[in-house]
């Protein structure tokens, strides 16, 4: 998957964005907001049953918007994700440690009832900001 960046928007060309109408990603100044990413590629759901690994799928795409948006892994300030099962926080919060675990951005957690696709069990958000 590449990322084209027009202007203030970053767009991967994922089904989900042109469907429902967002962008991957907006830049604003120093500021790079990018939208819940899932473990999806090309069309398709990649890790059927392991949120883990869904979660360093989900980080990899939001992380190359953010590139694509001029900053870095170390600008990453906030983390949200969402998860469809409790027992998902352990694993995806083991892949945000591994990701992030010397940057330390501020994180939030949330379990929701589910999410577009049912094979997807975790959606992940990241805000960066060049300091």
């Amino acid at each position: 998957m590449s990322m084209e960046r027009t202007g203030t928007r970053v767009f991967s060309g994922g089904v989900w964005e042109e469907k429902y109408g967002y962008a991957r990603a907006v830049v604003v100044g120093d500021r790079v907001v990018v939208s819940g990413c899932t473990a999806t590629v090309d069309g398709e759901v990649q890790h059927v049953g392991d949120p883990g690994l869904q979660s360093m799928t989900a980080m990899d795409i939001a992380l190359e918007a953010v590139v694509a948006g001029g900053l870095s892994r170390e600008d990453v300030v906030m983390v949200r994700y969402y998860v469809v099962e409790h027992a998902h926080f352990d694993p995806v919060g083991a892949a945000i440690a591994e990701v992030f675990g010397q940057v330390r951005p501020a994180c939030t957690g949330v379990r929701v009832a589910g999410l577009v696709d049912p094979r997807m069990l975790v959606e992940i958000e990241i805000e960066a900001q060049r300091a």
